[in-house]
């Protein structure tokens, strides 16, 4: 059935969702474009970006290449994203360092939310999903604890930086700017967007895109032959990244830029009532249930459950 143009706006806004969600460290627009029902259809299209689809351009036309790469939905998500990425990874900057508690607070709402919605997809519960969930689940909190390291300016390096967060971007549950900052890319590329370094931004992008296109045909692989154990899989990463996004935090490292900038490079969860000054938690509360409402939203705006 042909999409109408209310359908693309529709999927712009998830876009600009995960875009959004992309931007924060800790979350992962994977985990958005899973609840909204477009997760699979994204990777089938990535999946198909190759040799013989420039050879339909060649033989029967740009109509005809534009349709087999299903090029309007392909547009109007990445035009989402893009304007969302670039203009919220500002605002995420100010709120982190601003107000830590309340944005992380959103998060959590909204991770909570979203494992039930992608571990209901599972159909079959069995040893192998059982094992495939617990697996995902020790895999993203390990990830959730390892210690970020200073920033490193490197062109190369941000180019195999773009390679490796691109894959996580694109996994639910696994945050591809949390793996900039763990690499030491975060601050480089969010200064690079700040201060439009073309060159910078460039060899980010040729990475990301590198590293997209070989890690789509994995994940098209693992869903058409492994469905439920990828799913819960897939459910494990967002239940082990609740350590990240976890809104009261004590720093136990950090780290002074040469400018005297400090950011933290290690941190462990603790109880609001253990944190220091203003917990916030009527706030908090508030903003976890907003989160949590937000994936109820999002799933009720694809189609097939309307």
């Amino acid at each position: 059935m042909p999409r109408r143009l209310l359908d693309y706006i529709v999927i712009f806004s998830k876009g600009i969702a995960m875009g959004a969600a992309d931007a924060v460290p800790g979350v992962s627009g994977g985990t958005i474009a899973f609840i909204s029902g477009i997760y699979e259809e994204l990777i089938t299209t990535i999946s198909n970006v190759n040799p013989s689809l420039f050879k339909i351009l060649f033989k029967n036309g740009i109509g005809s290449f534009w349709k087999a790469l299903n090029g309007n939905f392909l547009l109007a998500l990445v035009f989402g994203m893009t304007v969302s990425f670039v203009s919220f990874m500002r605002l995420a900057k100010y709120l982190l360092e601003n107000h830590p508690v309340l944005i992380w607070s959103f998060f959590f709402g909204l991770i909570v939310a979203s494992i039930y919605f992608v571990g209901k997809q599972i159909k079959d519960w069995n040893f192998y999903t059982i094992t495939a969930i617990s697996v995902g689940t020790a895999i993203a909190f390990y990830v959730s604890k390892i210690p970020s390291l200073a920033a490193i300016d490197s062109a190369w390096f941000l180019f195999f930086a773009g390679a490796i967060a691109i894959c996580a971007m694109i996994l639910p549950g696994i945050s591809g700017s949390f793996i900039l900052i763990i690499l030491g890319a975060y601050k480089t590329l969010s200064d690079a967007l700040h201060d439009f370094k073309i060159k910078e931004i460039l060899i980010f992008i040729i990475g990301a895109a590198i590293g997209l296109l070989s890690f789509s045909h994995v994940l098209k692989w693992l869903f058409k032959h492994y469905r439920n154990v990828t799913l819960a899989l897939l459910t494990g990463f967002i239940f082990g990244s609740l350590n990240k996004v976890w809104p009261w935090k004590k720093t136990l490292t950090w780290h002074t830029s040469s400018k005297g900038v400090k950011t933290p490079l290690l941190q462990e969860s603790i109880s609001p009532y253990s944190f220091e000054g203003d917990n916030q938690l009527l706030y908090a509360i508030l903003l976890m249930l907003v989160g949590f409402l937000t994936i109820f939203i999002l799933e009720k705006l694809e189609p097939n459950n309307s």
